[in-house]
């Protein structure tokens, strides 16, 4: 029986999983090549843990059984993100790890909070931390982007850009300012794109206390950008000095020319950037992709230094992660991307009748021997019946087994061929993402089933 349809929690239809698999498997590969190990981490993280990092704890999914009786399951909650089980693991396994440890891992995360376009109760992200015992060196912080920025390149969508900027440089300009609650600040800043600017301004004055002109400084502050490093220079013209800024405007320029020499144009330092988590604690990133500044970030991490620790030693890290959920809703959901065909399979082996479907099955089995995605026919049509069948789902070739050939449906092309020497073109041998706009013109952009608010 049908369900009714729950809004945040997206179904891809087959064309849509398609587009997902391939930006994960793309994902795997470039963090393989830059040494990342796979971990995968457990769904569920005590309470306490989830909600003591900043303005997240009304978002969390509680765990409880059904029938829960006493405290069974209580004090549980589903993870909201991937570094803070992350960090729990690192301190449980500190014995068994070689640090640095550099790890990948590419998993579902849960919040409850309302769902809008790129926002998603049930979403996937795929994550790259670097952790390391006492002390983390700091070219860890370019490494970050730049690996983030090779993801984003090789996969086929809009230019992206990553906006960086560092907690010690608001952090300072804020204690310059007077500001006592400089997390409030950060907090209130982070909305900066999304309530407008009164709203803006009456939350930094009742939330953080700011005066006017403290006010209208960090406004001011939000508003620098630069793809270089002069970004220092405007900041030093507001006036404001104070040791910690010094030292994040100096962390930030490193990042900027850092990441600036091995990826040209990758880079933008953006004072507005803050993440709302309370964890970070000096470089932090953003990414935008080019045309939809009203998606939201679409990679987003940072410095944290104090997040895994066990009273005795500390663990500090840098991560960042891709939200391949909203970026693959965006894609689909706009038309940009889609997959060539829904299913694996190349070729429809075709069934004359049911006497001889074992022969369908050995010229299949031929072919999957040797790595060519097949299925057999599942009832004897007539061949221009099947033919229509292997068309509607895509299938490029149809094989009869009483000829020994195979024909390119979309040619009309067929010629004799050997199961177990024949292979189709590259291009054909496994689903790939295309533009929309590389698609034959029947091709629409309907390959997703993701629910909207």
């Amino acid at each position: 029986m049908a369900g009714a349809r729950l809004s945040g929690f997206p179904e891809w239809l087959p064309e849509g999983r398609v587009v997902e698999q391939s930006i994960l498997d793309t994902a795997r590969r470039i963090f393989e090549l830059h040494g990342f190990a796979s971990i995968e981490t457990r769904a569920v993280e005590p309470l306490p843990e989830l909600t003591r990092k900043g303005e997240i704890d009304k978002e969390v999914y509680v765990i409880r059984r059904l029938h829960a009786e006493g405290d069974g399951d209580a004090g549980l909650g589903l993870h909201f993100d991937l570094t803070v089980p992350f960090a729990r693991y690192v301190v449980e396994n500190a014995g068994k790890l070689e640090f640095p440890f550099r790890r990948y891992q590419i998993q579902k995360v849960w919040r409850g909070e309302r769902p809008q376009e790129g926002r998603f109760r049930e979403f996937t992200q795929a994550d790259i931390d670097v952790v390391d015992k006492d002390s983390l060196a700091f070219h860890y912080e370019v490494d970050m982007a730049v690996v983030m920025s090779a993801l984003l390149a090789a996969l086929p969508i809009p230019r992206s850009v990553i906006h960086v900027s560092n907690r010690k440089v608001a952090e300072g300009f804020y204690r310059a300012l007077g500001v006592t609650d400089t997390a409030a600040v950060l907090r209130v800043v982070d909305k900066i794109d999304k309530v407008p600017e009164p709203a803006l301004r009456t939350m930094l004055a009742e939330q953080a206390g700011m005066s006017e002109s403290a006010i209208n400084m960090c406004l001011k502050l939000a508003s620098i950008r630069s793809h270089d490093t002069s970004f220092v220079d405007d900041v030093r013209a507001l006036g404001v000095s104070d040791p910690l800024l010094d030292e994040g405007l100096d962390e930030l320029a490193r990042v900027v020319s850092g990441v600036a020499s091995l990826r040209p144009g990758a880079i933008l330092a953006d004072l507005r950037i803050a993440r709302g988590l309370d964890y970070y604690t000096g470089t932090v990133y953003e990414t935008e992709l080019e045309g939809f500044a009203g998606l939201g970030s679409i990679s987003s991490g940072g410095r944290y230094d104090a997040l895994a620790s066990d009273g005795k030693v500390t663990y500090p890290g840098v991560g960042i992660s891709l939200g391949v959920t909203r970026l693959v809703s965006v894609l689909l959901g706009k038309g940009l991307l889609a997959a060539t065909r829904a299913v694996p399979s190349a070729v429809l082996v075709a069934v004359l009748d049911e006497e001889s479907r074992s022969l369908s099955g050995q010229v299949a089995e031929q072919l999957r021997s040797r790595g060519i995605a097949c299925e057999v026919a599942s009832k004897p049509d007539k061949l221009g019946k099947q033919i229509r069948f292997a068309e509607r789902r895509g299938i490029p070739f149809v094989w009869f087994p009483d000829t020994g050939s195979v024909k390119d449906i979309r040619t009309g092309d067929q010629y004799e061929a050997d199961a177990a020497a024949w292979d189709p073109p590259a291009e054909d041998l496994h689903p790939r993402v295309v533009r929309m706009s590389d698609l034959p013109s029947k091709a629409s952009p309907s390959s997703t089933q993701e629910d909207t608010p």
